[in-house]
């Protein structure tokens, strides 16, 4: 088994009832049209139909069409939320201290994660999808997805950063240090089709990933390696 099945296998949740079942097919079928189509685009008898549910379900769930896309954004949240504990813990919750070779630990991991999930998980490229509609054309999802994600990982990755290097955690390098680390993870879902076309793959599995992930490494490895020349 690769790295890359090796970090996304886990234990087996309980069934869901039928109405956690159908509350998770209006979010996974919103979050795709929402991201395609946009919020005014995009009708609720849509969203029903490609989640095989009765349109009277989205108002019993959500409330309406706003409480659906709503959601979305919070499931988004969630979902990298858990991905990002899995290496950060609580990304909303006080920092903790590290040495500077936990916090390179800790760097190496996040990448990790964000790799297998970013770039390898179907349902990323949904959630990808809705975020870039939401810089491009902002609602009040972009502003739950801030908060929630966005600016917290962000900072998160930051104090992470001055652990491991020295280097201010907010200072303006720092920051945007952080973004090319989470850029680059995001072009490979993104760019996907570009990928494929210039690697001669036929999609990206376990395989490419840790190809792709190897490289990503080595990339954090000589910026880390070059801070610690400047500060020798």
């Amino acid at each position: 088994m690769t790295k890359a099945a090796n970090v996304r296998s886990g234990r087996r949740k309980a069934a869901p009832s039928p109405a956690e079942v159908t509350r998770e097919a209006l979010i996974r079928a919103a979050l795709k049209l929402f991201g395609r189509q946009g919020f005014e685009g995009t009708s609720t008898r849509e969203i029903a139909a490609a989640a095989n549910a009765n349109i009277g379900s989205i108002a019993y769930h959500f409330g309406g069409k706003e409480g659906l896309h709503a959601a979305a954004a919070d499931y988004i949240v969630e979902t990298v939320q858990t991905i990002a504990a899995q290496a950060l813990g609580n990304v909303q919750a006080p920092a903790m201290d590290a040495d500077p070779e936990a916090a390179r630990a800790q760097l190496f991991a996040t990448l990790e994660r964000m790799v297998l999930f970013f770039v390898v998980t179907p349902e990323a490229g949904d959630i990808a999808q809705f975020m870039l509609r939401e810089v491009s054309q902002p609602t009040t999802a972009l502003d739950r997805i801030y908060q929630g994600v966005f600016e917290p990982l962000h900072r998160r990755l930051c104090l992470i950063w001055e652990q491991a290097t020295g280097e201010p955690a907010e200072s303006e390098r720092t920051r945007l240090t952080v973004f090319t680390l989470i850029g680059q993870v995001v072009y490979f879902r993104i760019g996907r089709d570009v990928v494929l076309k210039r690697m001669g793959w036929d999609g990206i599995g376990d395989k490419e990933a840790d190809k792709v992930l190897g490289v990503m490494r080595d990339n954090l490895g000589a910026i880390l390696a070059a801070r610690k020349g400047e500060n020798t």
